[in-house]
């Protein structure tokens, strides 16, 4: 742990938290420490800065911690339970003590592991009911999410292209590699350009009021399966990934689900939704929007298995990975057309 924040060691015992802790266990991601605690975890933001992401300042993740949590609340106002602080005094850190802050972190109710919806996919276990429990739980949080102005202005083609064409710049110098051909590149690059010169089909949507401050991250990780649908871990860090077309959220739900080589359930899913939602119109793009997802999964595998601190044997995993998601992504370029 010589390369962890100090406060990371305190965090690490059991005793440091108000509550019974038999273990901790800490889990990593390229910009969080999660910390699993009895029956809670803790996540604090890594003082990371990607352009699209700033937690650089202690400032910004103070803020960008009351985002999550707020905005998380929208759909699981019972699991995002409250911002907490890392204190330290004579040189010894605290949680929720009364030194000075050196970090902010967000306290949350730990859902069950086998309950969450990976772990269902991968016992085989998903059934259409599953996902009429989603799609329940989604048209009233779309009904509701906020809709303003600058929200329906991210629904615009050339709003849509920015995030589409930023895939493209970004995975370039993996090109003619192992997960991505050039062939590939032009087919899905050339069929979403196409896409976008459609600006009346981006301002249907607009007019019919489906975009919205959605979710942003909407696939099975983010999902639990228990006593009732948790839908957890929005985008909070950036506005533009989150304020979109609805179909751009359900549209990365069908394509994770496609992706597991469950294209009837992926099928059942969109179609439930249309018709709880009323919403005929997202069948117009929502191939698009898988187009989409797909390429943005596959890039962030290659991100990872390019990263020098992963072992071999993930970038492995990441690469073959990565290589799935652009054959899919171009499956939905080549059946558009």
């Amino acid at each position: 742990m010589e390369n962890f924040p100090n406060y990371i060691k305190i965090l690490m015992k059991p005793e440091s938290y108000g509550h019974p802790a038999d273990e901790v266990q800490l889990i990593q991601t390229h910009i969080s420490y999660v910390f699993i605690a009895g029956d809670f975890v803790y996540k604090f933001k890594k003082p990371m800065n990607f352009g699209f992401l700033d937690f650089s300042t202690l400032a910004k993740r103070a803020h960008y911690c009351l985002q999550e949590i707020s905005l998380n609340r929208r759909l699981c106002p019972e699991i995002y339970l409250e911002r907490v602080s890392v204190t330290r005094a004579a040189g010894t850190y605290e949680l929720n003590g009364d030194g000075e802050i050196v970090e902010y972190g967000v306290k949350m109710r730990r859902l069950k592991e086998e309950q969450m919806m990976g772990r269902v996919l991968a016992a085989g276990a998903l059934t259409p009911t599953h996902l009429d429990l989603i799609v329940d739980t989604l048209v009233p949080f779309y009904e509701s999410a906020e809709v303003n102005d600058e929200i329906r202005s991210y629904g615009r083609a050339e709003a849509v292209a920015v995030n589409v064409v930023e895939n493209f710049e970004q995975t370039e110098s993996f090109v003619d590699g192992p997960a991505l051909s050039r062939e590939q590149l032009i087919s899905i690059r050339t069929y979403a350009l196409d896409v976008l010169q459609h600006e009346e089909r981006f301002n249907k949507r607009i007019d019919d009021e489906r975009i919205r401050d959605c979710h942003g991250d909407l696939y099975s990780a983010n999902i639990c399966l228990d006593d009732k649908v948790y839908i957890f871990d929005c985008i909070e860090f950036n506005d533009r990934f989150r304020y979109s077309d609805v179909a751009g959220d359900i549209g990365f739900l069908a394509m994770d689900l496609d992706f597991h080589k469950l294209d009837n359930l992926a099928d059942h899913f969109v179609a439930r939704y249309v018709e709880q939602s009323g919403d005929q119109g997202l069948l117009d793009l929502i191939a698009f929007y898988k187009c989409y997802r797909a390429y943005v999964r596959g890039k962030i595998n290659l991100f990872t298995a390019a990263d020098p601190g992963v072992d071999p044997e993930t970038a492995t995993g990441c690469t073959e990975q990565a290589k799935r998601y652009f054959q899919l992504a171009q499956r939905y370029a080549q059946a558009d057309r």
